[in-house]
């Protein structure tokens, strides 16, 4: 797997070297044998002709690839119902050696049909050299990254949107439209990201390159179809799913690991790796009781027979982290847990190669416990909305600690009207009192999309659609990839896969919560492998103890200097985004996430764009 990138419209005396820097940006993507190896140019695999130049790092994977018929491809990611596919192949007298080989005689019979064909995690370019045709793609859940840059001369694409800074055609600017969602959401929402005119290819999505012109078509869609099952036949089907999942995830020629919080997502994958022959489990904490789940984790893996591996990341180690952290996230992220994972995904590469995670779990199975608040707002629902409006107005005017204040408010609303997805940093109000230039964007023009897709379902399933779309695969997929290919780690989320998905998608909101459970069948498909207390945990999420470090005057003082930098006067006004640090700091208010997204901002402004001038 690993990573990619390319262009068109340079001759090869102008490519080559061009490709190389690119290439050098991106080979931390490699696999080594420990995180301080250094990856040569030994690694890289590139292809050049008249009309194309691109490669990729990670050579024995065979990620860039010529085959006799003259197609060219480069791929990232894995393909795991390649015994089925092989099968389909020889029937039809096609043999293959590489995952890269077998995509080629998937398009040279099906064309863009391929796609429906594969299971797994993967982006991928396939260039017919006959037709001077470039066709990319991205796996429906979109854990594997790609980017892309269409100018009148050229297509830049890859991986990471690093490897654009050396071409000549790419200068580096601020998408203020991405800025301003982004301060709501806490990630990058947008197609097209905080690079102007650099674009994420969706989830689910092909683009076809041909004369000059990008073409881009969905091939997959999500849809909950709920039936009337059983919780005992809900169980059945989640756990024979998770446990065929992960033994497909697990096939490989190198040592397998997994991560392990401690909680019931984790520890199912950690117990049913281990059935399979794992033996390595990781994680991280922090040196806080409350913000420490290492002796959680260590209990559940001496439970079930693993060997534990614990990494304690200091305060000064993790912000002393933070600008290679956003410098690899490409993009802002303001989720502080990617901190933490890369933490994670540092300890584990230097035992492991490839490591299994829980992610979607949640999204797909009703996790968050902000999926109980439909519940919690049932019989304030029934009230008239003119009424509920009333009696939302007359809570604003009281103060933000008296508690009910925001149940009124938030009972006011439609589920369309208050979730945005999992974070929700600052209000459009609250965010354009910020900015330096008010936005032309709202939350809604992001949201209402969905929204319309499963108008006809119920509001949890409403939500999860959204997490689904949105926050699993810009927030919480994204992090997974780049935290991971910091460190050269291959990371595997068995839970992201389209058969568990039908599982969970076929499930009555019944089976997934309550006004008192979440993930209600898939906690008991677990339990038949973990201790109930492990099968039975609350949601914790990783919690980073952001907020008590905003309140010591030594980081403090750190936020401070960047709040009052000429560049942060240049986006914000800075007297608010003192007042927001001041207020916190005093400890009037918890501001901990407000603050955060803009530093994280801020960090990354001056890694990519300072660096630029």
């Amino acid at each position: 797997m690993y990573g990619f990138c390319g262009f068109t419209g340079l001759s090869y005396d102008q490519a080559e070297p061009i490709l190389n820097a690119m290439l050098n940006n991106i080979k931390h993507r490699a696999p080594r044998g420990s995180t301080s190896e250094e990856v040569s140019s030994s690694q890289y695999k590139t292809y050049f002709d008249a009309n194309i130049a691109f490669g990729s790092v990670g050579i024995s994977s065979h990620e860039c690839e010529k085959t006799s018929d003259n197609y060219i491809i480069v791929f990232n990611g894995n393909i795991y119902n390649i015994a089925e596919i092989r099968a389909e192949l020889e029937n039809k007298g096609l043999a293959f050696d590489t995952v890269p080989q077998m995509l080629i005689h998937l398009y040279q019979l099906y064309d863009t049909e391929m796609l429906v064909h594969l299971r797994g995690m993967f982006a991928f370019a396939i260039y017919d050299t006959t037709e001077e045709k470039l066709f990319c793609a991205r796996d429906p859940f979109g854990a594997k990254p790609f980017y892309y840059m269409h100018t009148d001369t050229n297509l830049i694409f890859g991986s990471e949107i690093k490897s654009f800074l050396p071409h000549p055609c790419f200068i580096p600017e601020v998408n203020t439209g991405a800025l301003a969602q982004y301060l709501t959401f806490q990630y990058s929402v947008l197609t097209e990201t905080f690079f102007k005119g650099v674009y994420k290819l969706p989830a689910g999505h092909y683009m076809v390159y041909t004369n000059g012109n990008v073409q881009i078509s969905k091939y997959h869609s999500y849809s909950f179809t709920p039936e009337n099952m059983s919780l005992s036949d809900a169980v059945n089907e989640i756990d024979e799913a998770v446990c065929e999942s992960v033994e497909l995830h697990m096939e490989s020629d190198t040592e397998i690991g997994a991560f392990l919080s401690g909680g019931v997502d984790s520890g199912y994958i950690a117990a049913t790796f281990g059935k399979k022959g794992g033996n390595k489990t990781f994680t991280v904490g922090f040196d806080y009781e409350k913000y420490n789940e290492t002796q959680h984790a260590k209990n559940l893996s001496d439970a079930i027979g693993l060997e534990h591996i614990t990494k304690i990341i200091s305060t000064d180690e993790y912000w002393d982290s933070l600008a290679k952290v956003q410098y690899h996230m490409d993009e802002p992220l303001a989720d502080p847990a990617a901190v933490a994972f890369y933490f994670a995904c540092k300890e584990a590469a230097n035992h492991v190669k490839i490591a299994l995670s829980g992610e979607a779990a949640d999204e797909f199975f009703g996790g968050y416990n902000i999926y109980k608040e439909p519940h919690s707002l049932r019989l304030h629902s029934r009230l008239p909305l003119f009424l509920r409006r009333w009696l939302a107005g007359l809570a604003m005017r009281l103060p933000k600690n008296i508690k009910g204040r925001n149940f009124l408010i938030r009972g006011a609303k439609t589920v369309e009207e208050r979730f945005i997805g999992n974070a929700y940093i600052f209000s459009p109000e609250e965010r354009d009192k910020l900015l330096k230039h008010p936005a032309t964007n709202n939350p809604s023009d992001i949201t209402q999309p969905y929204y319309q897709q499963v108008s006809h379902l119920d509001d949890i399933t409403k939500m999860q659609f959204l997490d689904i779309n949105l926050w699993l695969t810009d927030d919480i997929l994204l992090q997974a990839d780049k935290m991971s290919m910091a460190h050269g780690l291959e990371v595997r989320t068995p839970f992201l896969d389209l058969n568990v998905f039908n599982v969970a998608s076929r499930l009555p909101v019944t089976h997934r919560v309550t006004k008192k459970e979440t993930k209600v069948a898939f906690r008991q498909a677990a339990a038949r492998h973990l201790p109930p207390q492990a099968a039975n945990r609350h949601k914790l999420g990783f919690p980073v103890p952001i907020r008590i470090w905003l309140r010591e005057e030594k980081y403090y003082n750190i936020v401070k200097t960047h709040f009052v930098s000429e560049v942060a006067a240049k986006y914000f006004n800075v007297d608010e985004l003192m007042q927001l640090l001041d207020q916190h700091y005093s400890g009037n208010q918890d501001n901990s996430r407000k603050i955060w997204t803009v530093y994280m901002f801020l960090i990354w402004h001056n890694e990519f764009m300072e660096v630029a001038l």
